[in-house]
């Protein structure tokens, strides 16, 4: 013989309506015993037809529980099957509870008058546990049943909350390693597109400078490459840029100065706390490698100057350009600079100048990896 629960276990997984007819199958068997061993003082027809609509209506128990519960009431009277009445209490316990009680009194006291003419105290207080009883047992498993499926959507809801972080942390990695190669590699290859442009237009120059641009062309290859190699291992182990050295900006400037660049530097960052010196960096590679898309030709100006009471300026600035450029960029290094800044406390501006050249500013504190990130208020640095 199998437990309630065990039988419970086996048959709750195939789903309502096989749980409707395994009750339905209950009160059919409840049945036969009825008409078989007669348990109302009815004709055995009478009790044959109530016993069977009192069945059929089971199978409605969750759609409608109360008019269940009334047949259910009607069909034990008359039959002296309880089945339907007690599965319709069960059933409806959790969410017609007053009305189905009302029911069951009214149901067991019936039957209790017609099979034997009279109440009387055991009567009512046989039909009170009956109807208890039930009504417990079908609150108590209503209350677990939705207790399970309130656990089971919490869980399911944890689990796609987790995906969308995962996915929405794959993506900001993704942006990462966007911004990083942007930063690091775009002006070396500006660089060697300076380099090579200018073999092409000096094609007769001695062997001399063609060996020292050659030369040059091959450094900031290798350079790029070890960059590269760099961010990448750098992405793999979940760090920072704490491998990098001491940003130097002397040596950035001399590197466009060598390609032939107009660069001036004015104050350097040798002082300066290593997170701060970085976006400063970057900040100086994002406005050379746009000034030679923007503005060929032109002068640039780089400045940096900052003190531990008004923080830090760093600035790229250039000149009008003597031949319009036809080039529009996408503008997601200038977007990554303005987040990098945004990050650590600062904020970054772009946009002309009253000379008609173009200047790039960001704003620093003096710790930029003890500040919180704050909101920079003009991000006109798509232009």
């Amino acid at each position: 013989m199998l437990s309630y629960r065990a039988a419970l276990r086996r048959v709750a997984p195939l789903g309502p309506h096989a749980i409707s007819a395994a009750s339905m199958a209950l009160c059919l068997f409840l049945t036969v015993l009825a008409v078989k061993t007669p348990w109302a003082p009815l004709p055995r027809p009478v009790i044959a037809a109530a016993g069977l609509a009192g069945t059929g209506a089971v199978w409605f128990r969750d759609r409608w529980p109360v008019a269940v519960a009334v047949a259910g009431a009607g069909a034990y009277v008359l039959s002296g099957n309880p089945g339907p009445l007690l599965i319709s209490l069960f059933s409806g316990a959790g969410t017609r509870f007053p009305a189905l009680a009302a029911i069951g009194m009214a149901g067991f006291l019936a039957q209790q008058w017609v099979d034997g003419g009279r109440l009387g105290t055991d009567a009512l207080i046989a039909a009170l546990t009956a109807t208890g009883v039930t009504l417990a047992a079908g609150a108590y498993v209503s209350t677990r049943r939705e207790l399970t499926r309130s656990l089971r959507e919490r869980a399911e809801r944890a689990e796609t909350e987790q995906r969308l972080r995962n996915e929405q942390a794959r993506l900001a990695e993704r942006g990462r390693i966007a911004r990083e190669m942007h930063d690091v590699l775009a002006h070396k290859i500006t660089l060697i597109s300076l380099h090579a442009g200018g073999l092409e237009v000096n094609a007769g120059a001695a062997p001399e400078r063609v060996e020292r641009e050659a030369a040059l062309i091959r450094v900031s290859a290798q350079e790029a490459l070890e960059e590269l190699r760099k961010i990448l291992g750098v992405l793999r182990a979940g760090r920072g840029d704490d491998d990098d050295g001491f940003p130097d900006l002397r040596r950035l400037v001399d590197s466009w100065v060598s390609a032939g660049g107009t660069v001036t530097l004015h104050g350097d960052i040798g002082t300066w706390p290593l997170e701060t010196a970085r976006a400063a960096h970057r900040l100086v590679q994002e406005g050379l490698t746009n000034a030679h898309k923007h503005a060929q030709g032109a002068p640039v100006t780089v400045t940096a100057t900052g003190s531990r009471e008004d923080g830090v300026v760093i600035a790229v600035a250039n000149g009008r350009s003597p031949q319009p450029s036809t080039e529009t960029g996408a503008g997601v290094g200038l977007v990554g600079l303005a987040e990098r800044f945004r990050l650590i406390g600062g904020t970054v501006h772009g946009g002309p100048d009253d000379a008609g050249g173009w200047r790039l500013e960001g704003r620093l504190p003096w710790h930029a990896a003890d500040a919180s990130p704050r909101e920079s208020h003009d991000q006109d640095t798509a232009g």
